[in-house]
């Protein structure tokens, strides 16, 4: 319920808020509107307010405003000077531009809220880089800190700019594979000393790598946490060992262990022909180094066993929080948006060239989860999520495609260049061809959807 809720909420203010642009310039410009609606289909709910119509329809999907058009039917004399298409270019176009804008700007809004509130986040504090990864290659090891970044010149002296939190790290990440840059790490252990520089090539990544697994590909994916022992379960092998909630585990079969996932690959890794095998640890209890001999045991079917201890292993994540004043965070707001803009093109491009995997494209069901987790985590993660579903909203809507707000800007652009608009002939078909392109968007981001919700993804 709270899902439906926080996802039928942000839609109603991100529709309402771009409709409210197209209504706002319109209005400014002389143009009178028949009818402002949220949503598609038949009317639920409706209210009129001087001369325009405010409606609620069943589909809740999108939303338009419809305003005077000769070309959409008759407009008595008296009144020809208000019909949209009699306006003069410039006015046309602002107002087809003043609904993705309106998004824009709602997205600054919303991630100055998010930085005003703050936000708990994990510490960038890194587990073990897999075996390979541009991290380990680089040197990273579990329990490393990354405190700063800084972009191809940093050897060249570019102030290196510090990182907040783990999603402040993964984000500069992104941005880098996306636009096949390397970045500068720089590292210190998890008390600080002894700062050093990681270089990671990611240039070397192609835009088809930048996807769900990019973290992991990079080596940066998994957050640190130390390889203690929590709850153990009564009568379990953990407990049959001696290990106590609160052990620190220092080795396992004569290997110093680094971090919780680590100590869990051991475990998996401690079958020898199918069954289990006694594994020497070493572990620290107190002010005590204690030597013991665990034997994992196997759950799960034929051919699908696991090796467990049945104790829960590690500890949450050292967590900071995330808050800004009030001028720096309407600036890094306003920075965020104007990034998250330019990544979203970014990656739509990649897509449209076959370099990037389409997989990226998300649908409703995805939206509508995303909706309810954030909502979940606390207002600013909330208001976060709308400043992203914002932007997208409004870089979508500025794409060149017909039935977007995009593709009547190029027929404006088109009228400017040539002195004459495009013709009712080539509308029909440019109509037809954009609603054809946005049916398969909108049938293959709902597969994506599907497929992820099957593990498929």
């Amino acid at each position: 319920m709270s899902t439906a809720l926080a996802f039928l909420g942000a839609l109603a203010l991100l529709i309402a808020v771009h409709e409210y642009g197209h209504y706002r310039v319109a209005v400014a410009c002389g143009v009178k509107v028949l009818r402002f609606s949220i949503g598609f289909g038949r009317v639920v709910w409706r209210r009129q307010h001087g001369e325009t119509e405010f409606v609620l329809s069943m589909l809740p999907l999108g939303g338009y405003v419809k305003m005077l058009d000769a070309r959409e039917g008759e407009v008595a004399d008296h009144e020809k000077h208000r019909a949209f298409d009699q306006q003069p270019l410039w006015q046309r176009s602002a107002i087809v531009a003043a609904g993705p804008i309106a998004n824009l700007l709602l997205a600054v809004l919303l991630y100055a809220g998010s930085h005003w509130v703050g936000v708990e986040e994990p510490q960038a504090l890194i587990g073990t880089p897999p075996a390979g990864s541009l991290a380990q290659r680089g040197g990273m090891v579990a329990g490393d800190w990354v405190r700063a970044t800084s972009g191809d010149s940093a050897e060249a002296g570019d102030d290196p700019q510090p990182v907040r939190s783990m999603s402040d790290l993964r984000w500069r990440l992104t941005q880098s594979a996306l636009e096949g840059r390397a970045l500068t790490l720089f590292v210190s252990d998890s008390q600080g000393r002894g700062e050093r520089r990681v270089r990671l090539p990611l240039q070397e990544m192609t835009p088809g790598e930048v996807d769900a697994g990019l973290m992991q590909k990079i080596g940066l994916g998994a957050v640190y946490s130390p390889p203690v022992i929590g709850r153990v379960v009564e009568g379990g092998p953990a407990q049959r060992a001696g290990l106590v909630e609160g052990d620190l585990v220092l080795e396992v079969e004569g290997r110093v262990v680094a971090d919780a996932a680590e100590l869990r690959q051991a475990i998996r890794a401690s079958q020898r022909d199918g069954a289990p095998t006694p594994m020497p640890w070493t572990v620290q209890r107190g002010e005590r180094r204690l030597d013991l001999s665990v034997t994992p045991a196997l759950q799960g079917g034929a051919g699908a066993s696991v090796a467990r201890i049945e104790a829960y292993i590690g500890q949450p994540p050292t967590m900071v929080t995330v808050r800004y004043g009030v001028l720096e965070g309407l600036v890094e707001a306003t920075r965020k948006t104007w990034e998250v803009s330019a990544l979203s093109l970014k990656m739509m491009f990649h897509m449209l060239i076959g370099e990037a995997s389409l997989k990226n494209l998300t649908g409703p069901i995805t939206i509508a989860d995303f909706a309810g987790q954030s909502a979940r985590l606390g207002l600013a993660h909330y208001l976060g999520f709308l400043a992203l579903i914002s932007v997208s909203l409004g870089v979508l809507n500025l794409l060149p495609l017909p039935m977007l707000d995009g593709g009547h800007l190029m027929y404006h652009l088109f009228e400017g260049l040539t002195g004459r608009p495009v013709s009712v002939l080539w509308l029909d078909r440019l109509q037809r061809g954009g609603m054809a392109v946005m049916l398969m968007m909108m049938t293959l981001a709902l597969y994506n959807d599907v497929a992820r919700l099957m593990g498929q993804h």
